[in-house]
């Protein structure tokens, strides 16, 4: 870390009623017996789930100021008191571990089961993270409850699909749900805030003068790292999460394309996509283990076995299409349907969460129910690791797959060894992300077999090797569109996740909502510049426009997965940087010109590495699209080559096969940059 204070050094300081924390010009700490840092309490919760989505509601029976301070001589230790003359609610101790600086609660009365911080704020100040946050970037001005779940369908309660979602099943959601929430900032004063818990909470950036982090335990830490420039301040935190495994080279080889009916239809779809000049790197077969029809629409059978009647004689189809250098993925969850064969296999050993009454518990995923392996218990999470991902998918073809869910494990159930569902809920998704990550290393797999999971939590990043952004609407929409993955992507950067994709072209489509050829395209077009290229069937394949149905659709495609291929070198070269450093293909704008102070709020456009800008179209019916170049580069545009200073918005043509993409004129990668441009027809 660069500061003017070294961590080593750092101290409490107490003057005239006022103690402090202040490290390198920056107060982390601020309090004052009229202006509290610390409230603790009780509170009591009322949460309910439906299908991943949560009703939450809390009633707070009291809530405290610990006004009093009390600094021990060695400015490393300050004690809290509510009253004068009362006892000691709870202490702080200053701890440095390395880079990091912790303030870590002790002494802590056993009747506080909620608490609440205040980090000094300065009023102009930025704020970023808290997992992947998919409708605001900058997340000032709002408050953002972080529990993993659903994100809900439209997810803006002004619009009429959120509300027949929500009329329907509780399902339309807001703008702060989000499948991997983390108790985690980034900060414009150029410093990291992560509080060591998995307990629900609250950070409230509502207020000009401190963020207030609430809590429904209290935390073991609050960590702070600090650097002197964004570039180090994310290769830090990136590197206290624990770096991503790399990504694999057969991946850059083309587009995972997203089937989900059957062998004959998967090899009619490749063989004419590859006849259209579309480039693949590999098959992903959802359906692999079965289908299974809902209201919903073509949702998977969830019990891991390979189907025989979909997938005929699946081991020599698979060793065909290794042959052809394509491999193939699947799909997989931590759940098991009841009505398969090994629900009962797992319910025998007693691998399955239960009820607190007895009996095992079944979760309602709309029209089947499932039971819960118990990932508390080592046996269990052994079992799933050996019996399912070893047996079933990696000794029998699979490359990889989606590891989906992780979200919804219920607060009233039991699970092994008496472990607190409350404080499980929001570790269930690295609990899931290392069963995944131990089976592929058991097998001698890792930085080959690729999964890829929308749920995560702190920690995550060490053993997910890539996220994808969920279940986006099949349009435009603001809070639940095409846009929003970008958000997605730039929040959950920060945090030390270098690897972020979404389905082409979106995947619920609801009442109506379907996917066009525009979006579809717009999509591809962006996806192109990030680190993997996938197509999603979508929940009701039937009424959505798949690729292969239209032919400007295909040929378009076939064009922008021949860009991604012809990017592989500095692709490669991306994976290579965030392995050694930490740092997200995906950029905000910031990280390289944080001079610049227009680009502390953009959410709709990135860097892709740092000599690519990308500003992808994320509306429909746009001949011309408009983008900030940051102050301090000349940019080039990829397709006409006209030169704009930074420090300035411009308009460019934007056709369809024409994404909005700035060089960065001098980029060493420059040469490959216009060679690419050029031998797009």
């Amino acid at each position: 870390m660069t500061s003017t204070t070294p961590l080593a050094a750092a101290r409490f300081e107490q003057l005239a009623g006022l103690v402090q924390l202040v490290v390198g010009g920056r107060v982390l700490f601020r309090h004052a017996e009229h202006a509290p840092a610390l409230f603790v309490g009780q509170g009591e919760a009322d949460i309910s789930m439906q299908r991943g989505n949560f009703t939450i509601n809390d009633y707070v029976h009291e809530r405290v100021a610990l006004r009093h301070a009390w600094l021990d001589q060695t400015g490393t230790r300050l004690d809290l008191r509510a009253w004068a003359d009362g006892p000691v609610m709870l202490s702080l101790a200053l701890e440095v571990q390395g880079t990091v600086l912790r303030l870590v609660p002790q002494q802590v009365d056993p009747s506080i089961n909620r608490l609440w911080l205040r980090v000094p704020a300065l009023a102009d100040e930025h704020v970023w993270g808290c997992g992947e946050q998919m409708s605001y970037f900058d997340l000032r001005g709002r408050h953002f409850p972080l529990w993993t779940s659903e994100p809900g369908v439209g997810r803006d309660k002004s619009t009429w699909l959120t509300l027949q979602a929500d009329n329907e099943a509780n399902a339309g959601g807001d703008y702060y749900h989000t499948n991997y929430p983390q108790p985690t900032y980034v900060s414009s004063q150029r410093y990291c805030l992560h509080a060591v818990t998995t307990a629900y909470a609250d950070f409230d950036f509502r207020h000009a003068g401190f963020h207030e982090l609430q809590f429904w335990a209290v935390p073991q830490a609050f960590e702070f790292l600090l650097a002197a420039d964004f570039v180090d301040l994310v290769g830090q935190v990136s590197s206290h999460f624990g770096r991503q495994p790399r990504l694999p080279e057969w991946v850059m080889n083309g587009a995972i394309l997203g089937l989900k009916n059957g062998l004959e239809h998967a090899q009619e779809r490749l063989d004419h996509a590859l006849a259209q000049g579309v480039q693949v790197s590999a098959l992903w077969c959802e359906d692999w283990e079965g289908l299974r029809i809902t209201s919903f629409g073509k949702r998977l059978f969830w019990d891991w076995q390979w189907n025989a009647s979909r997938y005929p004689d699946h081991a020599a189809w698979v060793a065909s299409l290794e042959a052809q250098g394509i491999r193939f993925m699947g799909y997989v969850n931590p759940y098991l349907c009841n009505d398969g064969p090994l629900f009962l296999e797992a319910q025998a050993a007693g691998y399955l969460a239960t009820r607190v009454e007895g009996g095992t518990y079944l979760v309602d995923f709309g029209e089947f129910l499932c039971g819960v392996v118990d990932f508390t218990l080592p046996a269990a999470a052994q079992w799933f690791e050996e019996r399912i991902l070893r047996r079933e998918m990696l000794d029998k073809g699979l490359s990889g797959w989606m590891a989906d869910f992780g979200e919804y494990l219920p607060i009233d159930l039991k699970l092994a060894g008496d472990a607190d569902p409350m404080l499980e809920h929001n570790a269930w998704p690295v609990r899931w992300a290392q069963v995944n990550a131990r089976a592929i290393a058991a097998a001698g797999k890792t930085g080959d077999a690729l999964f890829f999971m929308r749920a995560g939590y702190s920690g995550v990043q060490r053993h997910c090797p890539l996220l994808w952004a969920g279940d986006q609407s099949v349009d435009f929409s603001r809070h639940d569109g095409l846009q929003t993955v970008i958000c997605g992507a730039l929040s959950s950067g920060l945090l030390g996740n270098a690897y972020h994709h979404s389905d082409i072209g979106g995947y619920t489509s609801l009442y109506g909502n379907c996917r066009t050829a525009e979006l579809f395209q717009r999509w591809a077009e962006m996806a192109v510049f990030t680190p993997v290229m996938r197509t999603h069937e979508g929940n009701r394949p039937d009424q959505n426009l798949q690729f292969w149905q239209d032919a400007d659709t295909c040929a378009h495609f076939a064009r922008m997965t021949r860009l991604y291929v012809g990017l592989r070198p500095y692709l490669h070269s991306l994976v290579t940087e965030a392995e050694a450093t930490g740092l997200p293909l995906q950029r905000p704008l910031f990280v390289h010109y944080d001079a610049d102070p227009h680009t502390y709020g953009i959410q709709d456009q990135y860097l892709y590495g740092r000599d690519l800008l990308v500003a992808p179209v994320h509306a429909e019916g746009q001949g011309q699209w408009s983008a900030y170049l940051p102050l301090g580069d000349t940019w080039q545009h990829l397709w006409s080559a006209e030169r704009h200073e930074g420090g300035q918005r411009v308009s460019v043509a934007a056709p369809l096969g024409q994404p909005p993409v700035f060089i960065r004129v001098g980029s060493s990668w420059q040469g490959l940059f216009e060679s690419l441009a050029g031998d797009m027809p």
